[in-house]
């Protein structure tokens, strides 16, 4: 299964000392299911600073795994209760940062649905920031680009 969709994000990151950033951002995607496990991929825009990244986001039942592709690399893996070390790279070079998932909620099926990860990040073990973000996906309807039947 693979379909065009609608991808509405809600994010907040609040670091320290700093007011919460928050962002919100509708963008087209696909979402593909491949069995039990789903795949949602959007371009970046200018609006999150990371124009001309490909994102990529996998669930596969507790865990949801972040890719992104482009001048900025990253993977990170989101398990509720656990902490995964993950690699950071930067056109200034490459970091190691802990994540550690508070709250993780991944409803999806072939016709959309929301995730929610609520996560803390630390570099060099010391809490850097919190972030939440919450993604609700749709099927785009007729008329908002191509769909292929």
């Amino acid at each position: 299964m693979e379909k065009d969709v609608v991808i509405s994000i809600k994010g907040m990151q609040k670091y320290d000392n700093t007011d919460p950033d928050v962002i919100e951002l509708v963008t087209q995607g696909r979402l593909t299911r491949e069995g039990g496990s789903y795949t949602l991929s959007y371009q970046e825009s200018e609006l999150t600073g990371l124009e001309g990244t490909l994102t990529t986001i996998q669930v596969d039942g507790e865990q949801v795994t972040l890719m992104r592709v482009g001048e900025f690399t990253s993977q990170m893996v989101f398990q509720e209760g656990r902490r995964h070390l993950s690699m950071y790279n930067t056109p200034y070079g490459a970091m190691a940062i802990g994540v550690n998932t508070r709250h993780l909620l991944a409803e999806l099926n072939d016709q959309g649905g929301d995730i929610e990860i609520d996560y803390s990040i630390e570099i060099d073990h010391a809490l850097a920031g919190r972030s939440v973000f919450q993604i609700n996906i749709k099927e785009a309807e007729l008329g908002l680009g191509s769909l292929k039947q």
